[in-house]
């Protein structure tokens, strides 16, 4: 998922990211996606990260929406990871 050039967004609040975050994330809350998603090259894979997979699954429904072709949910999230 993570290949070369990959984009891990983090949508979790940042108080939640202080706790810990995947190395290599950029923290993007959710709430903030639609105005920042500029930020973001819809040309590259974006993997999506939050606690447990429910709002990285509303952002990655966003992206698609957006007209992004190439975005991962990370499933489970941060729980998974744990």
């Amino acid at each position: 998922m993570l290949t070369d050039g990959a984009q891990l967004i983090d949508v979790r609040e940042p108080d939640e990211v202080e706790a810990g975050t995947l190395s290599g994330s950029t923290n993007i809350p959710l709430g903030e996606l639609p105005e920042r998603v500029a930020e973001l090259d819809s040309t590259r894979r974006v993997v999506l990260l939050c606690r447990s997979g429910g709002r990285s699954t509303q952002a990655a429904e966003f992206l698609t929406a957006s007209g992004f072709t190439d975005v991962i949910n990370l499933a489970g999230g941060m729980l998974a990871v744990d």
